[in-house]
């Protein structure tokens, strides 16, 4: 047997740039795709508190592949990431393994990628302000993935702490090359928060928060906000008056139902109809387009198919 490739996360960035990772999630959607083909994700509990297993499948017809991570809440505090994982891309005819790939890269990756597939359609086509809650990984990700479809002149990161949130937002300002961007870091507990929300048109949540991190009236009608940071039943960072008053997408009704905490939630409390929750591919193929009346929420949890749409792209590189 082949010994399997490895593509490492350097190769991965060297290989696909956000926007081009957007362009292929987009197309896969707008090529048919159904989400709704991927199995549930796995989700194993590690003892004492230690975070969780996570694995996830994919088949397309082309290829199959398989995502392993780990969610180690304790891990900033060491120093690492969060969030770690491998990708195993399996041979279409044998389904050997082919291609072992830096699991961390991908999801920092299609992420912001997916994201952005929302963010294009959903958000005014001038964005001048952005707030960006969370100073990890895919707070950088998302601007970065952001500044490549809409001509940005202010991002402001909030975090729990002022120094992290000030590094990335620093990070971010060296992202712009084609024009001045202004950059800021604000702790969640500062009263500028509000004002900066209240002005912007985009609007990134990407946090651990269990509980929500703005105000259901703080988002402006028209403006788009994304959730990405959990992919729990019983977490969410947006409060039910705010989806009640909001064109809500997903990515995959089932999957929502399962995993979307925000809309799960919302939907328990009677603020939102589950019969009005649109998804990614309604968005894609032009089935439902952006309000101008009322916010546009994307509530993402990630999903298996989005890896392998990465995993095969760096495959064929």
């Amino acid at each position: 047997m082949q010994q399997p490739r490895w593509v490492d996360a350097a190769a991965v960035r060297r290989t696909l740039s956000p926007d081009r990772a957007r362009r292929l999630i987009r197309r896969e959607l707008a090529d048919g795709l159904d989400p709704a083909s991927d199995p549930a994700r796995l989700v194993a509990d590690v003892g004492d508190g230690r975070g969780q297993l996570l694995v996830m499948p994919s088949t397309n017809g082309r290829a199959a592949g398989v995502k392993v991570l780990t969610v180690a809440p304790g891990n900033p505090a060491r120093g690492l990431d969060r969030i770690q994982a491998v990708y195993v891309l399996m041979d279409a005819d044998t389904l050997a393994p082919s291609v072992f790939v830096d699991g961390t890269a991908v999801t920092s990756l299609r992420t912001p990628a997916v994201s952005a597939v929302a963010i294009d359609a959903l958000a005014p086509d001038e964005v001048e302000s952005a707030v960006i809650f969370g100073s990890g990984p895919q707070a950088l990700g998302h601007a970065e993935a952001l500044l490549a479809i809409r001509h940005m002149t202010s991002v402001t990161v909030v975090g729990r702490r002022e120094d992290a949130a000030r590094a990335t937002a620093q990070r971010i300002s060296g992202l712009a090359s084609t024009h001045p961007l202004t950059t800021r870091g604000l702790t969640v507990d500062d009263p500028q928060v509000e004002a900066a929300v209240r002005e912007a048109q985009v609007v990134v949540t990407a946090t651990s928060a269990a509980t929500p991190v703005l105000g259901d009236d703080w988002v402006a009608d028209g403006a788009c906000v994304v959730a990405i940071g959990s992919h729990e039943p019983h977490r969410r960072e947006l409060g039910s008056a705010l989806l009640g008053r909001s064109l809500v997408v997903v990515e995959d009704i089932g999957t929502a139902h399962r995993e979307a905490g925000d809309v799960i939630l919302a939907a328990a409390q009677g603020a939102l109809d589950w019969a009005d929750v649109h998804t990614l591919a309604d968005l894609v193929l032009g089935r439902v387009e952006r309000a101008t009346d009322r916010p546009n929420v994307f509530k993402s949890v990630g999903m298996a198919w989005q890896d392998l749409v990465i995993a095969e792209h760096l495959a064929r590189a």
